[in-house]
């Protein structure tokens, strides 16, 4: 597995990457923090008790990188701090991805699961829409 750093308005925020259960879809996240896609990017969505979405290079939750990858569903479940990539519809996922607040069973086997909140659960509860995200980094080893 591989982690992410994303460091916000409000601190930083540790996910495990889950790179075996979700190759593709680890890989293409790996692939636009190291080219800086998320740089300076924006919380466009916060639902509490729900979820924080992120990734949407326009800010308003429309826009997407270049690449798009399939759907990996698996056997992880969407407890709270799940790390998921954001669809709008089969095999659509790009750059958007969120994290969840709360256990979302109603989420699972129809997103892909591909990582888990391992620090900074506070800073996460504390983002608001429009929160900065300054920066992903993704890193081989627990930071």
């Amino acid at each position: 597995d591989h982690w992410a750093v994303l460091e916000t308005e409000e601190g930083s925020i540790v996910v495990r990457l889950w790179s075996h259960d979700a190759p593709l879809t680890c890989w293409n996240f790996a692939r636009l923090a190291r080219e800086g896609f998320f740089d300076r990017g924006r919380w466009h969505r916060v639902v509490p008790d729900f979820v924080l979405q992120a990734g949407c290079p326009r800010g308003d939750g429309y826009g997407s990188s270049d690449l798009t990858v399939r759907c990996e569903i698996n056997q992880r479940r969407f407890t709270a701090g799940t790390l998921g990539m954001a669809l709008s519809g089969k095999d659509t996922g790009g750059s958007q991805f969120f994290i969840t607040h709360s256990d979302q069973p109603h989420l699972d086997g129809r997103y892909t699961a591909f990582g888990q909140l391992e620090r900074g659960e506070e800073t996460a509860g504390r983002l608001t829409q429009g929160a900065n995200v300054w920066s992903i980094r993704v890193v081989d080893a627990p930071p």
